[in-house]
């Protein structure tokens, strides 16, 4: 199965972060994400087994018990690929505890043999896909206000035609 860890938005903020893409939508065409698969991949793992899966369950309820929420701030919007075929996200601000939240659940997944992805981390949150940028300015955005928080999950991802689908493997508070 395909899977990722990932940081779950609280409402408050998944809804301004919504609001955010339905301004960019008349300016940016593409692929914009459902708001029910916004959140922000503290590791990416691929292709794991059920045997992976329960050691990362592992390293979730080690990691976040001595880990307390984390702050999200918006910090403008980005792009991977070309302007013509790019993933456009929201950036969020790499405050010091979410720094130390990705390297400790990243150090867990190491110490018990679990493969990742290594790239740096760069905390985002996915758009749209396939997105492709207009020449101008982009309209004038609202974008959402700093918001706590609480819960990490690791997710399993399933693809189709339609896009990427995520179901929730299982969660922890953080705290």
């Amino acid at each position: 199965m395909r899977a990722f860890v990932a940081l779950e938005l609280p409402e408050p903020f998944a809804g301004e972060v919504s609001a955010l893409a339905r301004q960019l939508r008349p300016a940016v065409a593409g692929r914009f994400m459902r708001p029910e698969t916004y959140h922000l991949t503290l590791a990416l793992l691929g292709d794991i087994g059920e045997p992976e899966a329960a050691r990362a369950v592992d390293v979730l309820d080690e990691v976040c018990e001595r880990c307390g929420a984390v702050r999200l701030s918006a910090d403008g919007l980005g792009t991977f690929g070309r302007p013509h075929d790019a993933t456009l996200w929201l950036g969020i601000a790499l405050t010091e505890e979410l720094r130390a939240l990705a390297e400790a659940v990243r150090s867990g997944l190491e110490e018990r043999g679990i493969a990742y992805d290594r790239k740096a981390f760069r905390p985002h949150i996915t758009l749209a896909r396939r997105a492709r940028l207009p020449q101008g300015d982009l309209p004038e955005l609202v974008f959402p206000g700093p918001e706590r928080a609480y819960r990490v999950a690791l997710f399993k991802s399933e693809l189709s035609q339609e896009g990427a689908s995520y179901k929730e493997l299982y969660h922890i508070d953080l705290g």
